[in-house]
């Protein structure tokens, strides 16, 4: 029982220290660009907003010939 009081008191005064300031991504981060990737994720959601209106504008425009 003692035993195992020491290692997890080991554990916890020794472990939480280790991953206290995190990995440093640094390297990896600095050279990757995100500006194209947002550009194309922007183009893709317009391109689909257009989509969507142009059927949302056509059920409207369906539903009125159809009411008359």
């Amino acid at each position: 029982m003692l035993k195992i009081f020491f290692v997890l008191l080991f554990s916890f005064v020794f472990g939480s220290s280790a991953f206290a300031a995190g990995p440093d991504m640094t390297g990896l981060t600095t050279s990757v660009d995100f500006g194209t990737v947002t550009t194309a994720v922007l183009a893709i959601a317009g391109m689909l907003a257009v989509v969507y209106v142009a059927v949302k504008g056509a059920s409207i425009g369906l539903a009125m010939l159809r009411s008359k």
